[in-house]
């Protein structure tokens, strides 16, 4: 399963507003919600915080997953935001974040849940690619970088 196999256009945003982890948590559950995937937002939302009182998923470089599993989706879903502002997530390397991707995956999928988080993790890792994510515009740019992204870096 690919990024670009479970993100949409409109799951995707630029310049999120919110000026806490709290904040942007919560706007980014609203996102994934629009899915028709998303059977229960509230069980969503509750999941991702559950998964957040263990560890801050503000990984590093800019960048947070917020995800958990639950049995509230149909499948696995996924929203991305770039923040309008840089946002104090408690990030392990202590630095704000501006790139924030939400994976919700159903409780008895946990191969692909987990094989997902490691794709979008390497995929971040990569400075130059989160510096393009940073810079353009639309929904629509976004989703294209995510796809030749993909397809540079892993077999498809």
């Amino acid at each position: 399963m690919k990024i670009s196999d479970i993100l949409t256009e409109d799951l995707v945003v630029t310049h999120l507003e919110g000026n806490s982890k709290r904040d942007v948590i919560e706007a980014m559950v609203d996102i994934v919600a629009r899915s028709p995937k998303v059977l229960d937002a509230d069980k969503v939302r509750t999941a991702i915080f559950e998964r957040e009182k263990i560890m801050s998923t503000g990984v590093g470089n800019g960048f947070a997953i917020p995800h958990g599993k639950t049995d509230a989706v149909t499948d696995i879903v996924a929203a991305f935001a770039v923040t309008a502002e840089p946002i104090d997530y408690e990030s392990l390397d202590e630095k704000p974040v501006r790139l924030v991707f939400l994976l919700v995956g159903k409780d008895n999928l946990v191969g692909p849940h987990i094989k997902l988080l490691s794709r979008i993790s390497r995929l971040m890792n990569k400075e130059e690619f989160r510096n393009r994510l940073l810079q353009v515009p639309t929904s629509r740019e976004i989703l294209e970088l995510f796809r030749q992204e993909e397809a540079s870096y892993f077999e498809v």
